[in-house]
């Protein structure tokens, strides 16, 4: 069942990273995988959260910052140490390598872990924008195997790890909105009292 699984992964991956291979995809997904070209976009997300997100923004921002350490410790210094698969560039000898080939493991994808824990999470706090993120996300998690350094299955479980991560989360930040929220109600209701006597 293993070895079946395995060739099924073997086959996605080669089918990623050899059939899809065209010189336009690949200066796209050599520009999507690199984590630097997208601070930018973090660092504006954060502010607009910070300053236009009212207090679950702020909420929110605060448990991005501590969603991205939890993740990515995770899955950089625990799962990939207790799992140590050999990535596909160091493994295969035909792969087709458009990044660096690093010598740290491949399970899971880091990349997958860390933006679909942000990409549940934020889907479960601000819905509107969930399909955004998801492409991103999806864009993103492709890329590796497209580029030689993961397997389908290194993405298949980061996203899984990531949104369980994303949506714990959202789920403690909608709940802690919600105590400020019952807050403010009782002393609104307590000064209405005070009005009428």
């Amino acid at each position: 069942m293993l070895d079946v699984l395995n060739q099924i992964d073997l086959s996605i991956f080669y089918f990623i990273n050899h059939n899809l291979s065209t010189p336009f995809l690949d200066k796209f997904f050599v520009f999507v995988t690199d984590v630097k070209h997208w601070y930018i976009s973090y660092i504006i997300l954060f502010f607009l959260l910070i300053f236009k997100g009212g207090r679950i923004g702020k909420i929110s921002a605060v448990g991005m910052i501590l969603l991205v350490i939890v993740s990515d410790q995770l899955s950089s210094t625990f799962l990939k140490d207790l799992f140590q698969r050999i990535r596909p560039c160091n493994a295969l000898p035909d792969v087709n390598i458009l990044v660096g080939c690093t010598g740290s493991f491949s399970f899971p994808s880091s990349h997958a872990v860390n933006n679909f824990a942000a990409a549940f999470y934020f889907g479960k706090v601000f819905p509107k924008i969930k399909w955004l993120l998801f492409s991103v996300a999806s864009l993103m998690a492709i890329s590796r195997p497209y580029v030689g350094v993961h397997y389908p299955s290194d993405i298949i479980g980061g996203a899984i790890i990531g949104a369980l991560l994303g949506y714990m989360f959202a789920l403690i930040v909608i709940r802690i909105n919600n105590y400020f929220d019952n807050k403010k109600n009782k002393i609104t209701d307590k000064f209405e009292r005070i009005k009428t006597i």
